[in-house]
């Protein structure tokens, strides 16, 4: 890790008016706050840059780093990084290392316990849609699953923040289109991958799931994360385009290649139940974009915070803390990746409304905000070296594992 501060820097300040959205430890009184890069942005490879910065808000002064990428170069892409399964979780600097990513910094939120369902394993598992390679890995669970802040109104858990195959980032909502078709007729689907199934619906699972059981799909309700699991359960296995198995439960283990696993919870386990060994069934998904038809090589679950250079509106403006996000400017052509240090080294976070300040004062448009607290790491890596470096402090004193990142890759 490495924290250089002090007056020999060169510091460029960018005084900012930053009107009602800051006050004084949440007391909401107008007061300026000041955006103020630490260094030089460092060039770390072809298109991608790297920097501190501080930032002074309502909470004290918050300490960040900063990964600036250049969409327009084709020496540049982005990916999401994962560690190959759905359901499984690895720090940031392992997830780059194993890609060979330039940069990287830590995703969605995630199924990180299970304390209110006893006897139930956390999958850890992301709460909205992903897209890693071009390749759909999984949709989002219902609104009330979800873990983290509470959303801003108007915005759901297949809200994604993407980069399409014409290397352009923008914000969309993935929705799930998806069936399961035999000959009793064809039955909707309403989950793909999900730690959790909407209440009366059936979930696919394929391979990209992994080995974590399946059981927490049935817990909980559309508005309730902590209500009971469910004991009204079926499952089904499509193996080449057949039922092969049928089980009372939801099970665990990994999927082989080809196969389906088809869970069902109370109206969608009655739908299952009609279903014998045997049967022929196909079962299609698909993650549908609401705003754009340009196909997604990278897309992550997050909230909006901004969007066409502004706020949204009921964004949280009283909880501090260490905040991640990523945005994008210049007509979707720049990415910007962001980090906070943890709480225990600098003493200050920031609300999710001053992030959005924050990130338009960077010369973000649009952005979400990603999982923070102990998640949040940004790491980078030095010419020449074998390994990224962590740049922040992470609020628990080391990395957190997490299930995805967003990866910076450069030739």
């Amino acid at each position: 890790m490495r924290h250089h501060r002090g007056a020999a820097r060169t510091a460029l300040t960018v005084l900012l008016a930053f009107g009602a959205l800051v006050g004084g430890a949440g007391t909401g009184t107008a007061e300026a706050a000041a955006l103020r890069y630490d260094s030089r942005a460092a060039a770390l490879a072809p298109g991608v840059q790297y920097r501190e910065f501080t930032f002074a808000a309502s909470h004290g002064q918050a300490h960040g780093h900063l990964l600036t990428v250049d969409l327009r170069s084709s020496r540049v892409s982005v990916d999401l990084l994962t560690p190959g399964a759905v359901a499984a979780r690895l720090p940031v600097s392992r997830l780059a290392d194993a890609r060979g990513a330039q940069g990287a910094v830590n995703g969605d939120f995630f199924d990180m316990t299970e304390t209110q369902h006893p006897g139930v394993a956390a999958t850890g598992a992301s709460v909205g849609p992903a897209i890693a390679s071009g390749h759909q890995l999984k949709a989002a669970v219902p609104n009330g699953q979800r873990f983290g802040p509470s959303l801003p109104p108007g915005t759901t858990t297949e809200d994604v923040l993407g980069v399409g195959t014409d290397r352009t980032a923008r914000l969309d909502r993935l929705a799930l289109s998806g069936a399961v078709a035999s000959g009793l007729g064809t039955l909707r689907l309403r989950g793909f991958n999900q730690y959790a199934v909407p209440a009366g619906g059936v979930g696919a699972y394929t391979p990209a799931w992994g080995t974590a059981s399946r059981l927490r799909a049935v817990c909980g309700t559309d508005t309730d994360r902590a209500a009971p699991c469910s004991d009204d359960t079926y499952e089904v296995t499509v193996r080449a385009g057949k039922v092969s198995r049928v089980a009372t439960a939801p099970g665990r283990g990994a999927i082989p290649a080809g196969s389906v696993v088809l869970v069902g919870r109370e109206a969608g386990a009655d739908d299952l139940r009609k279903l014998e060994v045997g049967d022929r069934v196909s079962v299609s998904t698909s993650l549908v974009a609401a705003g754009s038809r340009t196909p997604y090589r990278f897309a992550i679950g997050g909230f909006p915070i901004l969007r066409d250079g502004s706020a949204l509106t009921g964004l949280n403006d009283t909880t501090a803390a260490t905040r991640t996000s990523a945005g994008f400017g210049d007509a979707g052509r720049t990415l910007y990746l962001l980090a906070l240090d943890g709480n225990a080294e600098t003493g200050a976070g920031l609300t999710v409304r001053e992030l959005a300040s924050l990130m338009g004062d960077i010369g973000a448009t649009g952005a979400v905000n990603l999982d923070g607290g102990g998640s949040s790491t940004l790491v980078s890596r030095r010419a020449g070296a074998a390994h990224v470096t962590v740049r922040n402090h992470p609020s628990g004193g080391a990395e957190r594992p997490v299930p995805n990142a967003i990866g910076v890759f450069s030739s």
